[in-house]
């Protein structure tokens, strides 16, 4: 007989049992990835906390700046395309906007 995984509770002590699931374009999977990515945080915990309406609070560890680094190079990038002539698109601007505040909140962080 096949053994079954031990149940875990979650930090408030629940028992997390019911599957919430839902469709997303390509692109809306990069964005969430890349915002997941940022956060530090679990994708679960990421998108509860944001569906919840409640703080998303980034706390620097290596994975996060290696997110962020990876993420300021492909801005960079987007931003030489954009110097060449093309158009910014808003999905780009928000993504600086969240940098920003994320890199903001980690320099306060520090102090």
């Amino acid at each position: 007989m096949k053994e079954l995984s031990a149940k875990a509770l979650d930090t408030h002590g629940r028992w997390r049992n019911i599957t919430v699931a839902f469709r997303v374009s390509p692109e809306e999977d990069s964005q969430i990835e890349t915002l997941v990515g940022l956060s530090g945080l679990t994708k679960q915990d990421y998108i509860m906390s944001r569906l919840l309406n409640r703080d998303v609070v980034v706390k620097g560890n290596p994975r996060v700046y290696k997110a962020l680094r990876d993420t300021m190079g492909e801005v960079l990038t987007e931003l030489r395309r954009i110097e060449a002539g093309e158009k910014a698109d808003q999905e780009l601007l928000a993504l600086i906007d969240t940098i920003a505040a994320i890199m903001g909140g980690l320099k306060e962080e520090r102090k």
